[in-house]
């Protein structure tokens, strides 16, 4: 599968030649592919409060863009080129769940969500490059793709997206249904609907070192412990009360230079961060829970899969789901591990009481169901 997916490389050898490094186009990607949801299906996505869009717009060199909730409308217009982004489809189509971790080579620490993009004809959001890398596979139709490797990075003032003052492309293609371009980080890029056109868009998480940095210090606060107090007992009258002396500057900085970490930290901080749940994700929990042996019954004849929604990941024994660490009995890691990897499990074989207990109330928190009812 990898191997159509990326054109015949291996996913060792794209991850060495390509990955962060250069551009791929790959024919037939995904041979017979126009996508995963109908245009009814994205439009009724489109209208949903509770679905992230962006409706963009443009006339000449004005654009505009609205945020969803998108009027139906607006979704009519024939009078200028529009095209409506959907974010996160993977959370509310099975099969894009699915295509989504079609990409699974690449760590799922990595992995951000599937957007699709429907456009009328002459459709885009114009010139502009990002910070971390994308698939673009096409669905319907045909879209123009200029891209180049430009270092000026010169953005339009006050428009309302991140346009590209001067866009030089050094190549220009065509996509098909079932092709698909791999682009690294800020490489500009342009595509333009030819007709009417979706493209789906595997994107990956870039977050930066401010981010990692900020966020690191959030989750120090929460497990550092620091004793002491306060304390200068050879206090010395200062020539101006109003002043912060140097012996307090001096005394503070040294107690702060006892805050360290380990990797152990690092490594904490990093499950949690990861599986942390974006502001607009939620899980619907059972209105009517199953019985916990008829939920042992369900998933042992069905299978047990995770929700689209969660994420779980593991690293060095340690398990996460959802922004929480979890204890995981050493005899049943290594079906966990399978769990995470491929977001499925068989059955419960295997398993100890106390984590089929703990599945059970992924169940009822709506992290996860028997694979026969994983998405309405």
């Amino acid at each position: 599968m990898t191997n159509t997916l990326l054109g015949g490389l291996t996913a060792e050898e794209f991850l060495a030649e390509y990955w962060q490094k250069k551009p791929l186009l790959i024919r037939q990607a995904v041979p017979g592919f126009t996508g995963v949801a109908s245009k009814a299906e994205l439009f009724e996505l489109a209208r949903d409060a509770d679905v992230e869009s962006r409706y963009v717009t443009h006339n000449n060199s004005n654009w505009q863009v609205i945020r969803g909730p998108q009027k139906a409308a607006d979704l009519k217009r024939k009078t200028q080129p529009w095209t409506v982004l959907i974010q996160g489809l993977n959370l509310f189509c099975p099969d894009g769940d699915a295509l989504l971790h079609r990409f699974d080579f690449i760590p799922q620490a990595r992995l951000d969500d599937l957007m699709v993009s429907y456009a009328v004809d002459g459709g885009g959001v114009g010139p502009h490059f990002d910070n971390y890398d994308v698939f673009l596979l096409q669905g319907i139709g045909q879209r123009r793709w200029q891209i180049s490797n430009q270092d000026d990075r010169s953005l339009i003032e006050d428009a309302p997206l991140k346009i590209l003052q001067d866009f030089r492309p050094v190549y220009d293609w065509v996509l098909e249904p079932g092709d698909m371009l791999y682009l690294p980080p800020h490489w500009a890029h342009n595509g333009i609907a030819i007709g009417e056109c979706t493209t789906y868009s595997i994107g990956f998480r870039s977050p930066t070192t401010q981010e990692l940095a900020q966020q690191f210090l959030i989750h120090l606060q929460d497990t550092i412990q620091l004793d002491g107090i306060y304390a200068d007992p050879d206090l010395k009258r200062q020539a101006h009360s109003a002043e912060i002396g140097d012996l307090m500057i001096d005394r503070v900085a040294d107690s702060l230079s006892r805050i360290t970490w380990t990797r152990e930290d690092v490594r904490s901080f990093l499950g949690a961060y990861l599986t942390e749940p974006k502001a607009h994700v939620y899980f619907d929990c059972p209105d009517e829970p199953l019985e916990h042996d008829d939920f042992v019954d369900a998933s042992q004849n069905q299978g047990y899969s995770l929700d689209a929604c969660t994420l779980l990941l593991f690293s060095g024994g340690q398990f996460f789901i959802n922004g929480e660490a979890v204890a995981i009995a050493d005899e049943d890691k290594a079906i966990i591990e399978q769990l995470a990897d491929h977001r499925r499990i068989e059955s419960l074989s295997g398993l100890s009481e106390e984590t089929i207990a703990l599945l059970y109330d992924w169940y009822c928190c709506g992290f996860a169901r028997p694979s026969g009812s994983l998405m309405p």
